[in-house]
């Protein structure tokens, strides 16, 4: 239960929209919570630099945030980035060197106001955690500290395109999202007449951004541009890193808490892709407070006590029973206090036929791995975001299509930190194929609950950054490292390791069905048993915030999730449909700039069994915005098929101005595989 804060040390004015004009003319619009007192006595400031709309797109969510830091004695800027909500300009791609360009002018600009002490925060989840970290990397004068939440150091492995050398289905989602972004135009009650030429210049010029990505499909350097972990001593101011083990981006916290070499900190929690005061599934936590007292050590310099205590809180899951709807987490905070190999020792399992061991077999025994293509249809979502259904269901379906290998019951419980690794000798009969594996855990009736799990393009065993074909039927040596996760399997439970060849709907089938022969001798699965679990109190439990924006619900949203089978031609379909609201947040209207969003999006994926090049996805949306006498709407229509040799992506958007046509594009790629 959030605290709603209305007395502050501080009183607040918030400037609605104000302009920062960059050396080339280019004019950034921001939005800001300043101190009044910040007349007399200048303040340190924060920075949240996203394209994601600072008038009516992350309005409810920057209201109660920024709000509470500027209460705390905090200037704080939402900043667009070129090319998007009010700002000149055009966004041609995620992380440009541009963008980092433009933000290192626009912290200095704000470390030279009156109004600033000269030291400057930088925070942000998803694209602002990674743009956080990035800039960090450039080592701005002004900037002393970041927070980075539910982002990546490792752009090609851990975001939404790519993952293990294979390609997330989640990139023609997120692709067509950024889409209908980008199509909403200018507001013109702050820009004036010259919204209309601006968005017509806009629309005409916007990349296709599902295929831009995915013509990268090694790890080259554009993966590699804005991925720290390239260079992690580039980074020498503080960091503190949050996650969730519901979301897709908390591998990175390992990796920074174990690689940089400054003052920093972290907390992992049961959260999906939000910000932890909103956190779910629950327990939310105090998160501003926590900011505030992290700003409050490197942007006032004040001695306090926010590195004491263990480097990172995580949140320990206990063994519980599978459900895609979970609002609450099972388990407890406990501390980590040292990199994740210090901590922990490896445990190392091993596969017999149908079972699972810590005795190797004593001789070679062959196992042929073939999973049909519609395996992982129970899987959730690849990026949880907080909505009920989207949370791995009871794994026995997906199992029942897997070669599964069970521990005994454990006599007593077993607590793992870090990142299992399964290693394996195979040879595959096709140039291309994946292997899946998945750790789960297993209560005594049966019911198989998804720890994590893990995959790989075995084209790319010598390196990402090429694609090398397999010889069918040689053996090759092959190390598949599983999601970082915290878990503490119960007394009476089993493991199970499960391996596939396909994971449908999450990723893109190979060109085609392959079977793998996996030698059992060679199999181990090696696990990072926690030394010693201590539990803590955690972090803050008292979610607090600063008053809400003023918000009217229109009409209720909800997200809708099917799975549908076709028997006579053995096809499944799996459809989510975001019903006047893409994460369910219903159709709105914020009150105080009378401005009302609307914004629908259906995701259809269909597959036979018998053949991967069947694979097709229809993804439709529409986008609304505005209120009277300014209403712009936005459809789109992405599809996408492949076969032997390539991918291909369509799109086709039709935007309208009070029922108007205005602007209709069509795209149609042959990419490459």
């Amino acid at each position: 239960m959030k605290t709603l804060v209305t007395q502050f040390p501080h009183n607040v004015s918030v400037t609605e929209h104000l302009w920062i004009t960059l050396k080339d003319g280019t004019r950034l619009a921001a939005r800001m919570w300043l101190p009044l007192s910040a007349s007399q006595h200048a303040v340190p400031a924060i920075l949240e630099y996203i394209p994601y709309r600072k008038r009516d797109g992350t309005r409810t969510r920057d209201e109660p945030m920024h709000g509470y830091f500027a209460g705390q004695g905090y200037a704080v800027l939402r900043v667009d980035m070129r090319g998007s909500g009010e700002s000149d300009g055009l966004l041609a791609d995620e992380y440009l060197l541009q963008e980092q360009e433009d933000a290192l002018e626009v912290i200095d600009w704000i470390s030279q106001q009156t109004w600033c002490s000269g030291a400057v925060g930088m925070m942000g989840k998803s694209w602002g955690g990674f743009n956080c970290l990035q800039l960090a990397a450039r080592r701005p004068p002004a900037l002393k500290a970041i927070i980075t939440v539910c982002s990546t150091d490792d752009r090609y492995n851990d975001d939404i395109h790519y993952k293990g050398g294979c390609l997330l289905n989640d990139n023609l989602w997120w692709g067509g999202i950024m889409l209908a972004y980008q199509s909403r135009p200018q507001d013109p009650a702050l820009v004036g007449d010259g919204w209309y030429q601006d968005w017509l210049h806009r629309l005409e010029n916007m990349p296709f951004f599902p295929a831009l990505w995915m013509e990268h499909p090694l790890k080259d350097a554009y993966w590699k541009h804005g991925s720290v972990g390239e260079d992690w001593a580039a980074i020498q101011c503080p960091v503190m890193a949050v996650g969730g083990w519901a979301d897709s981006y908390s591998n990175a916290i390992f990796r920074l808490m174990d690689h940089l070499d400054v003052p920093r900190k972290a907390i992992i929690g049961p959260w999906a892709h939000i910000y932890p005061q909103d956190g779910t599934p629950e327990p939310a936590i105090g998160f501003l407070q926590e900011a505030v007292q992290w700003w409050d050590r490197w942007l006032k310099q004040d001695d306090n006590d926010v590195l004491a205590g263990p480097r990172i809180q995580a949140w320990l899951n206990d063994s519980q029973r599978p459900n895609s709807q979970r609002p609450q987490a099972v388990g407890e905070w406990i501390a980590i206090d040292g990199d994740t190999d210090e901590v922990t020792e490896a445990q190392h399992w091993h596969l017999q036929p149908a079972v699972m061991t810590q005795t190797p077999l004593a001789q070679d025994h062959w196992q042929s791995i073939s999973t049909l293509q519609n395996h992982g249809l129970f899987a959730g979502e690849w990026m949880g975001a907080g909505v009920l259904g989207e949370s791995p269901s009871d794994q026995r379906m997906d199992e029942g299509l897997t070669e599964n290998f069970d521990s005994p019951a454990l006599s007593e419980s077993l607590s793992i930190y870090g990142f299992p690794q399964f290693n394996v000798t195979l040879s595959s009969d096709k140039p291309a194929a994946m292997l899946y594996v998945r750790l789960s855990d297993v209560a005594p009736d049966g019911a198989s609950t998804r720890v994590t799990h893990g995959w790989i393009n075995l084209s790319h065993l010598q390196g990402q950054e090429q694609c090398v074909p397999l010889t069918p039927g040689e053996s090759v040596q092959v190390t598949v490292q599983l999601d970082g996760i915290a878990w503490r399997f119960a007394a009476g439970h089993r493991l199970r390791i499960s391996l596939g060849t396909t994971f449908w709907p999450m990723i893109w089938p190979m060109a085609e069905h392959a079977t793998l022969s996996v030698n059992l001798a060679s199999a181990t699965l090696q696990l990072p048993v926690c030394k010693q679990v201590e539990p803590i109190a955690g972090p803050n439990p008292h979610p607090a915030t600063a008053a809400n924006t003023p918000l009217t619900i229109l009409s209720p949203g909800r997200v809708d999730r099917e799975l549908h089978y076709d028997v006579v031609n053995d096809s499944w379909q799996s459809i989510t449909n975001g019903v006047g609201g893409v994460f369910g947040e219903g159709v709105y209207r914020f009150d105080d700039i009378d401005t009302t969003v609307d914004h629908s999006l259906r995701r259809q994926l269909t597959l036979q069994n018998h053949d991967p090049l069947s694979a097709h996805y229809v993804l439709t949306q529409s986008m609304k915005i505005g209120r009277e006498d300014w209403w712009t709407e936005t459809d789109i229509t992405l599809e996408m098929r492949s076969d032997l040799t390539h991918f291909i992506v369509s799109g086709e958007m039709h935007v309208q101005h009070n029922g108007e046509s205005v602007f209709k594009r069509r795209w149609d790629q042959r990419i490459a595989r």
